[in-house]
């Protein structure tokens, strides 16, 4: 089963709804960029036309259910309906925007639980080759090892090889179904050595040498990208709030503004730094290198 973010219908409901939204799902998914891909990567065994009807769907019933809340508030407490259909429209976008996002979301996250726990179990692989442990034993072992990603990767391949595959064919299968491309490298380089009759030590330790290095490149260029989100952060976050607070109650005073409205107005900043305090946070965790 499937799960859309922000779908409250059942999978099976939705899926047969989604069918009515087929014929703008079909030509929308062919717009967006490496889709399949995406969903090929992150396990979801749906077509591009299905899963983007899905999210129309499962997006327009939202929209419905949070039209008919917004509606019942701005009639209680009196506000315009200009603002209830801005949020209405922005609130679904976002979640319609998030659901399309999610195969691509789930991918990356994949590829970061496996590139955070490659150079340990690369390490640990070095230190069992070098006591002569033949290769096999050396995955096996790491499969039952608590190495996240590359641990359930190494799982699969010795469940097939158990059932009677090929070593080499296994690990190539692989290296060509995984998003994450440095572990995709070091499986072609170990499958070479394999082919080639190299001492897989040495193909290991040169392995470790390359993402040691990858890894001082990502944290120099991450360290470099700090600075200039700390002073976005602090620009967005602290000083446009401040002069907004005063520019508001100096405005409200001329305009001779009620105490309702200010206090929507104020309601509405909060909101806006915390969105955008949801965001920054989100921002940063996504600029930090996975191999760290």
């Amino acid at each position: 089963m499937i799960l859309i973010p922000f779908s409250f219908l059942p999978y099976g409901l939705l899926r047969k709804l989604s069918r009515m939204f087929f014929w703008l799902g079909n030509p929308l998914s062919k717009r967006i960029k490496n889709f399949e891909l995406n969903l090929k990567q992150s396990k979801i065994k749906l077509r591009p036309a299905e899963y983007v009807s899905m999210c129309i769907t499962s997006t327009f019933f939202f929209l419905v259910i949070l039209s008919i809340l917004i509606s019942v508030l701005l009639i209680q407490f009196g506000f315009g309906y200009g603002a209830g259909i801005f949020s209405i429209f922005f609130v679904s976008l976002f979640i319609f925007t998030q659901q399309i996002m999610y195969p691509k979301l789930r991918a990356n996250r994949k590829i970061k639980d496996i590139e955070k726990n490659l150079l340990p179990a690369l390490q640990n692989m070095l230190v069992q080759l070098s006591s002569g442990v033949p290769l096999f034993n050396v995955i096996a072992t790491i499969s039952d090892s608590n190495y996240g990603g590359v641990s359930k990767q190494f799982k699969i391949a010795v469940r097939k090889i158990n059932a009677g595959e090929p070593q080499i064919r296994v690990l190539e299968e692989l290296a060509r179904d995984n998003p994450s491309l440095y572990f995709r490298r070091t499986m072609w380089q170990i499958i070479s050595g394999m082919e080639t009759g190299t001492d897989m030590t040495d193909v290991v330790k040169l392995s470790i040498d390359n993402l040691s290095e990858e890894q001082i490149i990502q944290i120099q260029k991450y360290g470099s990208q700090l600075n200039p989100l700390a002073m976005f952060y602090m620009i967005i976050a602290v000083i446009i709030p401040a002069l907004g607070i005063t520019f508001i109650i100096i405005l409200a005073s001329f305009l001779n503004l009620s105490s309702t409205a200010v206090k929507f107005v104020f309601w509405g900043l909060l909101a806006f730094v915390f969105f955008f305090q949801l965001m920054f946070i989100g921002m940063l965790k996504t600029r930090k290198p996975n191999l760290i």
